[in-house]
């Protein structure tokens, strides 16, 4: 039983980072239609930054809980940075073009990013600090759940319910509601369309920033390729929740999370990627639109 346990908070930490990932493609999905597949790399230039604050931190003598908020709240900001940059870059240009063309920028610039951190850092595993500290109340069962699993789960859920609270109820989530449904219409009754896309961009990238710091941090070590694997697999459980469906996102997150961990726990690890898609290609067999899929309407 224990074991089981240990399993299952194993695939919710999966499933939580997953999701932190996997809400930045269903939001812009839900904007412009478009698979961001440079999303996983803004995940590793998130953890890269947070690596390089905490390591400046450190030298200087600060508190690792002081040190964990700077470097999460850097990493955000210059993350949403490269995110809007992106969009404005090279896809902004290519919103009247074909979807195919816009695929291809995306594919173009994940390579980018990727080998634009490998030269500028090394292609090495680097170390990165472990700056949640251990929770007292939590040395009886610590050798099943640690302290920055704790963290992943209440910060992934914090996320979701801003994200609902920031779309369902502010002016800028209407927008962004009316913009998803029919963008043309958006325009005509005022909605600054260009500003919305550019804000799911930036909140996009900025909550895959914060799982990126987490992960790292939980983990120990990062290198430049963190991201390409860690974005596919966000991918697979935003298509397998329903892509464009924020529920959907968290939800399918989740179903992949558990599932590779209980695979790779009962059954072999060596075939744990090979699991994920297989999983999603089942689903969408008898369930094309994902679990929570809903008609693009609906969606956002």
């Amino acid at each position: 039983m224990e074991y089981f346990i240990e399993l299952f908070l194993g695939g919710l930490t999966r499933g939580s980072i997953y999701a932190l990932i996997a809400l930045g493609y269903t939001m812009v999905y839900g904007i412009i239609q478009l698979i961001n597949f440079a999303h996983g790399e803004i995940y590793m230039i998130g953890a890269f930054t947070a690596l390089i604050v905490a390591g400046i931190l450190s030298m200087l003598g600060w508190n690792p809980i002081a040190i964990l908020i700077i470097a999460s709240v850097i990493a955000i900001i210059y993350s949403a940075s490269y995110g809007w940059t992106i969009e404005k870059l090279a896809y902004k240009p290519l919103r009247k073009a074909p979807r195919l063309s816009a695929l291809i920028s995306a594919i173009g610039m994940s390579m980018f990013l990727q080998y634009y951190v490998l030269l500028a850092q090394t292609s090495n595993f680097l170390p990165f600090p472990e700056l949640i500290p251990d929770f007292k109340f939590l040395e009886p069962i610590e050798h099943i759940v640690r302290s920055t699993e704790i963290v992943i789960y209440l910060t992934t859920a914090i996320v979701m319910v801003l994200l609902t609270f920031l779309i369902k109820f502010t002016r800028i989530g209407k927008a962004m509601r009316a913009t998803a449904q029919d963008r043309d219409m958006a325009m005509l009754v005022g909605v600054d369309v260009n500003k919305v896309i550019s804000f799911t961009f930036i909140v996009g990238s900025g909550t895959a920033a914060l799982g990126g710091v987490l992960i790292a941090s939980h983990v120990g070590q990062i290198n430049y390729y963190i991201g390409f694997i860690a974005g596919i697999k966000a991918f697979v459980a935003a298509v397998l929740g329903g892509i464009g469906s924020m529920p959907g996102a968290v939800l399918g997150s989740l179903v992949l999370g558990m599932s590779e961990s209980f695979f790779t726990g009962y059954i072999s690890s060596d075939y744990e990627d090979v699991f994920a898609f297989l999983f999603l290609v089942f689903t969408l067999i008898f369930r094309p639109s994902g679990i929570l899929g809903r008609s693009d309407t609906d969606k956002v």
